[in-house]
């Protein structure tokens, strides 16, 4: 099949590799000339996606950030064709899915909300690797939830990507798990590395460490757009763990051994039911 995608940075990039290693035509769009022409140069695609060859895509990802995609989608609705099915990746799902489906039904494509969990700390299509996403979680919202045979055939489309779980849910359930699960991490990850204390960790850091602060390595542009997007749903999150740790804070404060250790206790059988 023939697989456009606009935008090619590192989730960009990767489904292109993905696709073209598993011998499909792939046709992309960057805004980024040197990003274009790498990835023409490097055998990862094989040819330019513009309005006059998007009309032959069976699949479109449209990999930008979240207004981006937004933006790009009015451009081009008119262009799509009606057999065509469009799925963004972006990582919040209410503001790009309300628009695609609105598109969608006035310009006859089909429209499919997407969000890899798959990712590096790094940027760009030369960090991109066709195996990103092998065994990764696929998180989709589709126009309608019980067609079975609708779902099969996305399903059938994302296969040479490699995903794992496939979990299908709604845009508004989405986002606020996502403010927990990822968006989150990344806050509490890029504020942890901040302690004065950071840069004196070299010989006494070990896994904690490392596991903390990977995510603070982070695309400042990116992340400021989706933690305002999906701003209400983050800040119940934020303030949620600023409760907690004051709850920590005060009992050692006040060497509270029995408030610490039920705290300790209470997190440390969270994490066995919630995870096993």
């Amino acid at each position: 099949m023939t697989v456009g995608i606009c935008g090619l940075g590192l989730i960009g990039g990767s489904m292109a590799k993905a696709y073209k290693e598993s011998g499909h035509t792939v046709l992309a769009y960057d805004i980024n000339e040197s990003a274009l022409g790498y990835a023409s140069v490097a055998g990862i695609i094989d040819g330019v996606l513009n309005r006059d060859s998007i009309k032959d895509c069976e699949l479109l990802f449209v990999a930008l950030y979240p207004q981006k995609a937004v933006e790009y989608m009015k451009e081009i609705a008119d262009a799509i064709s009606p057999s065509t099915v469009v799925m963004d990746l972006c990582g919040t799902k209410k503001m790009i899915c309300e628009c695609g489906f609105e598109l969608a039904k006035q310009y006859g494509f089909t429209f499919v909300g997407g969000h890899p969990m798959a990712g590096t700390q790094y940027s760009g299509i030369k960090y991109a690797k066709a195996t990103l996403f092998k065994g990764a979680p696929m998180v989709l919202v589709p126009p309608i939830y019980d067609d079975i045979a609708f779902l099969d055939n996305i399903k059938r489309l994302l296969a040479p990507a490699g995903f794992g779980r496939i979990t299908v849910t709604t845009a508004e359930a989405h986002d606020k798990v996502i403010a927990f699960t990822s968006q989150l991490a990344h806050v509490v990850s890029n504020a942890y590395v901040k302690s004065p204390s950071a840069r004196g960790h070299k010989g006494f850091s070990a896994g904690s460490y490392k596991d903390m602060t990977r995510v603070a390595w982070l695309n400042e542009y990116m992340w400021t757009e989706l933690f305002l997007e999906n701003k209400e749903p983050l800040l119940f999150e934020i303030d949620s763990i600023i409760n907690s740790l004051s709850e920590y804070r005060d009992a050692i404060a006040a060497d509270d051994a029995d408030k610490l250790r039920d705290l300790l206790r209470d997190g440390r059988v969270a994490k066995e039911q919630i995870d096993g």
